[in-house]
């Protein structure tokens, strides 16, 4: 090989390189712009944002905004109830989807298989056709307007006993088998073997679940009614009406709920590729 091939072989490898580096800023730029417009946006006052001479920088920045959100509404109270919920929904799903995730992958019982691809199946029915039944069957417990219509529906879920169960399959037998022979029973061996070494899946799991119920809203909408039981996002909604929105409020109450979730990920990123990476584990 000579060296002008080697040479132009190194160009093109060097173009492709930032090529690939321009394309994923541009992506990452579009993920940031609406993030920094919510932003900046929370720093104006209502007549600036789409008013005349409207500019992206704020003519004067309004911290006074992120107070306001405080006072208008119960924004504390909100905030505690997203919090209980995310928290004690995404133990729920640790505790239980690692037990079912474990049950499918390593005990034998008639109709496992079948049962697993039927519980798997509850994933293609969309959480519209449920909704209706589950709320008749809360109402008939009493349970409307409680922490338990919040918390217990979405304490387990397919897709996470899905995830763990292809994770359990990959740890060697032979650990199970020595905490077995050195008389450790299926209770021990899945809380002193299995679990500490799933801990990657767990994390995955745990960040998928609090996201996923921090930010919801459409149910919290259907079972909650009173002011005291709102989350976050119905709380939010506060600042708009039929007739007006409270723009800057309404971006500086976004902002703060935000927040967590951005901490959340910045500090479990590579879990979400390892999350991705599980569901093509071969079982």
């Amino acid at each position: 090989m000579t060296d002008a091939l080697k040479t132009r072989r190194s160009v093109v490898r060097s173009l492709q390189r930032w090529a690939s580096y321009v394309f994923l800023g541009i992506v990452g730029l579009t993920m940031i712009l609406p993030l920094a417009w919510m932003f900046l946006t929370s720093l104006k006052t209502a007549s600036q944002v789409f008013g005349v001479g409207n500019s992206i920088l704020p003519h004067a920045w309004q911290w006074r905004n992120y107070v306001n959100v405080w006072e208008k509404i119960s924004f504390l109270r909100y905030y505690a109830n997203s919090v209980i919920v995310a928290v004690v929904v995404t133990l729920g799903q640790l505790v239980f989807c690692s037990m079912a995730g474990y049950a499918f992958a390593r005990l034998r019982f008639p109709g496992r298989k079948s049962l697993f691809f039927a519980y798997l199946a509850t994933m293609m029915i969309p959480a519209t056709v449920t909704m209706i039944p589950l709320f008749i069957l809360l109402r008939s417990l009493g349970w409307l307007d409680t922490y338990a219509a919040l918390i217990i529906p979405p304490l387990s879920s397919a897709y996470g006993t899905f995830m763990l169960r292809q994770f359990f399959l990959g740890i060697p037998r032979e650990l199970e088998e020595a905490a077995l022979i050195d008389g450790c029973g299926l209770p021990g061996i899945y809380y002193h073997v299995v679990l500490p070494l799933s801990k990657p899946a767990l994390a995955t799991l745990a960040i998928f679940a609090f996201l996923g119920n921090w930010r919801s809203f459409t149910w919290p909408l259907i079972v909650v009614s009173s002011d005291d039981m709102k989350t976050l996002p119905l709380g939010i909604a506060a600042f708009a009406d039929v007739f007006e929105v409270n723009w800057p409020l309404l971006m500086a109450a976004t902002m703060l709920m935000v927040l967590p979730m951005v901490a959340v990920f910045l500090f479990g990123q590579k879990y979400f590729v390892g999350g991705i990476r599980l569901g093509g584990i071969k079982g």
